[in-house]
């Protein structure tokens, strides 16, 4: 089971969280902005051991924007959940990407 106690993850949470400007990731798709206080596992840590402590797999979220992406109940992934690990492609900053498609071209 992962350690989210652990101070390596303490270190990756802060700077993912920075990395995202503090703003939560999901609410942001929908055009909102929120502050996010959690960061999340794409490809969850347990099952996919490989991804837990990569860039690309971690996203900040604010606790409703990880309502939407994980059961908290029974730590399934929701729909939500689902649709980012199938658009998120092991190994491929989704941050660069996004931040490219925002450069005008020239």
């Amino acid at each position: 089971m992962f350690d989210y106690h652990g101070v390596k993850w303490k270190k990756k949470r802060l700077k993912m969280l920075r990395l995202d400007g503090y703003k939560c990731q999901v609410a942001k798709m929908y055009g909102g902005n929120e502050e996010a206080n959690t960061v999340h596992h794409i490809y969850p840590a347990d099952e996919y051991p490989q991804y837990a402590w990569c860039d690309w797999n971690l996203i900040s979220v604010s606790q409703k924007g990880h309502n939407k992406l994980e059961n908290r109940q029974t730590g399934e992934l929701t729909e939500l959940g689902k649709m980012l690990q199938e658009r998120t492609i092991p190994g491929v900053d989704w941050r660069k990407a996004r931040r490219k498609k925002q450069i005008p071209p020239r």
